[in-house]
C-alpha cells in the first residue's frame, strides 16, 4: 500500500528524519514509539504531505506522491488523519463537522452525508451529541468525533498522531476503545503513541524511532520483550521501571515526582496508588534515611507489573538500618498495615560490588508492593 524510500526531512536547525525506509502493507496496524523529538509525528505528516519531505520518495498505491505532478488532494481522500488537538471547527455542530468534508471533498449529497455521519456517531457512541458544538464536549468526546470525521471519508489508511496525549487520564480509555474497534475492521493504521500498553496490544508491527530513522522494527512481542538493539533495550527498560540515585542535596525530587506522575498516567495507574507510593517514598527515604545521615547514598526503583497489577517501590541504602514502622507518620502506618500493601524490610552483610550485583555494598533494602482493590 505505501512504500517509503530514503525519506529525509530537514528543518533549519534539526533533521528529525535522516533516512526512512519501510513498507506499510494493506491491513497493517503499526505502532510508532520512541523518545520525544525523534520524528514520529513528522513521519506521519510527511506521508500525507502536510510536511514536504526534503528528499526521498513516498509511493502510495503505486503513485509517487512526492512527484510534483501528483494530485495530493485525491490521495488524501483515502488517507485520514487524526491529530492530538482534535482540529474540529468550533462554529459548526458535531454533525456539520462530519458532514461538510463529505459534501465538499467527496461530492456526496446532504442526505448521503447525513446518513453516513449519523451512522458513524452511533458507532463511536455519540449519536445523542449530533447537534452539540465541540466546546460542549469533553476532550475524549471531541477526539471520538475527530475519528468519526476521518472515517466519514472512507479512508484506506488512518494516521493517528498522539490521539490521546491531550486527554485527561480518565478519557484515554474511551478513545482507545474506538481505535481498537477500528482495528477489527481491517483498515490500515499508523499510530504514534506514548501509551505503551496500547501500542503493544493493538499493533501487528511496531516501529521504534531513534537517530533519524526506524532504529528497530518487529512484532510487539519482539520489540517489547526481546529487542535486539541497545537503544531499544534501554527505552523499553525505561518504560517498565524508573530508577534514581540520591546521593547529594542537588537531587531534583520535583523532577522525579513529575516523571513518576507521567509514568503513572501512561500506564493508567490510579492516582490513589501513586499517592501512597509517593508518601511512602518521602517519609521513608527523604524524611528518615536521608535526614539521619549526612553521608547518605540511596537507590530508588519504581516499577509496575501490568500482568499482576502491582506497583512496586524499592529503596536500597547504605549504613544503619531503619524500621519503616517507626516514622511516627500515622498515614504511612495506615498504608503499611493495609492488606493491599506488602512490605519487605531486610538488612544483609556488605559485599564487594560486581557486574552481576552492582549494589552489593548497599546493606539495606525496603520493598513495598501496592496492589489495587476495588471498593
Amino acid at each position: 500500500m505505501i512504500e517509503i524510500r530514503h525519506l529525509r526531512k530537514i528543518y533549519d536547525n534539526v533533521t528529525p528524519l535522516e533516512d526512512i525506509n519501510c513498507v506499510i502493507n494493506n491491513g497493517d496496524i503499526i505502532s510508532i514509539i520512541g523518545p520525544s523529538g525523534t520524528g514520529k509525528s513528522t513521519l506521519l505528516r510527511c506521508i500525507n504531505l502536510l510536511e514536504e519531505p526534503t528528499s526521498g520518495d513516498i509511493i502510495v498505491n503505486g503513485q509517487n506522491i512526492t512527484d510534483g505532478s501528483c494530485n495530493i488532494n485525491e490521495v488524501r481522500k483515502k488517507m485520514g488523519m487524526v491529530f492530538q488537538s482534535f482540529n474540529l471547527f468550533g462554529h459548526l455542530t458535531v454533525l456539520e463537522n462530519i458532514m461538510n468534508p463529505q459534501i465538499t471533498l467527496l461530492g456526496r449529497s446532504r442526505q448521503e452525508a447525513y446518513d453516513k455521519a449519523m451512522d458513524l456517531l452511533n458507532t463511536v457512541g455519540l449519536w445523542a451529541k449530533a447537534m452539540s458544538y465541540p466546546e460542549e464536549l469533553s476532550g475524549g468526546q471531541q477526539q471520538r468525533i475527530a475519528i468519526a470525521r476521518a472515517l466519514a471519508m472512507d479512508p484506506e489508511i488512518i494516521l493517528f498522531d498522539e490521539p490521546t496525549s491531550a486527554l485527561d487520564p480518565s478519557m484515554i480509555g474511551e478513545v482507545q476503545s474506538v481505535i481498537r474497534m477500528l482495528a477489527k475492521t481491517g483498515v490500515t493504521m499508523m499510530i504514534v503513541t506514548h501509551e505503551m500498553d496500547f501500542a503493544r496490544k493493538i499493533a501487528n508491527r511496531v516501529f521504534f524511532m531513534c537517530d533519524g530513522g526506524i532504529y528497530e522494527e518487529g512484532t510487539p512481542k519482539e520489540i517489547f520483550e526481546t529487542p535486539k538493539k541497545e537503544k531499544t533495550k534501554r527505552f523499553i527498560r525505561r518504560l517498565s521501571s524508573l530508577t534514581y540515585h540520591v546521593k547529594d542535596e542537588n537531587f531534583d525530587f520535583e523532577a522525579m515526582y513529575d516523571e513518576l506522575q507521567a509514568y503513572a498516567e501512561k500506564l493508567l495507574i490510579e492516582n490513589e496508588r501513586v499517592s501512597k507510593l509517593q508518601l511512602a517514598l518521602e517519609e521513608i527515604a527523604l524524611n528518615n534515611i536521608i535526614a539521619r545521615d549526612s553521608d547518605y547514598d540511596v537507590r530508588v526503583g519504581i516499577e509496575y507489573s501490568e500482568k499482576q497489577d502491582i506497583l512496586t517501590l524499592r529503596i536500597r541504602y547504605k549504613g544503619e538500618h531503619f524500621d519503616p514502622y517507626t516514622t511516627g507518620n500515622g498515614l504511612l502506618d495506615e498504608i503499611l498495615q493495609e492488606r493491599t500493601t506488602v512490605l519487605e524490610d531486610e538488612t544483609f552483610p556488605v559485599e564487594e560490588p560486581s557486574q552481576e550485583n552492582p549494589f552489593a555494598d548497599y546493606n539495606n533494602k525496603i520493598t513495598l508492593r501496592f496492589k489495587w482493590e476495588e471498593a
